[in-house]
């Protein structure tokens, strides 16, 4: 069962072109006159993958816009929570004191129709 499960992964990575890939970045780097300091970051440039400098930056960015995120979501929040009371105390004024569009207090119907 052993055998048949990694001759179906060497079949997978054959089959996804892993190990041409593979191939060609260690055949590159055997080539090399002048070896890399590190070995892992030329393969991972030479496969597509950030350097190791430019991970970090990318991680460190990510981490700024997390930190902005949040700050945004907190003032998000407290921006509904601020409509929401506006629309609370907007609709407990009784009908009586509301006032109509040009600001004039509206008239309470029975209070006009008995005078």
């Amino acid at each position: 069962e052993k055998d048949a499960k990694k001759e179906a992964f060497r079949k997978y990575l054959e089959s996804s072109e892993a190990v041409d890939a593979l191939t060609k970045v260690l055949v590159a780097l055997y080539e090399q006159n002048e070896k890399p300091s590190s070995a892992l970051e030329f393969i991972q440039q030479k496969l597509g993958g950030p350097a190791i400098y430019e991970y970090e930056k990318l991680q460190a960015e990510i981490s700024d816009l997390q930190t902005k995120y949040n700050e945004l979501l907190c003032k998000h929040e407290d921006a509904c929570k601020e409509l929401e009371e506006l629309k609370n105390m907007h609709s407990s004024v009784s009908p009586s004191t509301k006032e109509t569009n040009d600001g004039e207090p509206l008239k309470d119907e029975h209070v006009e129709k008995n005078s």
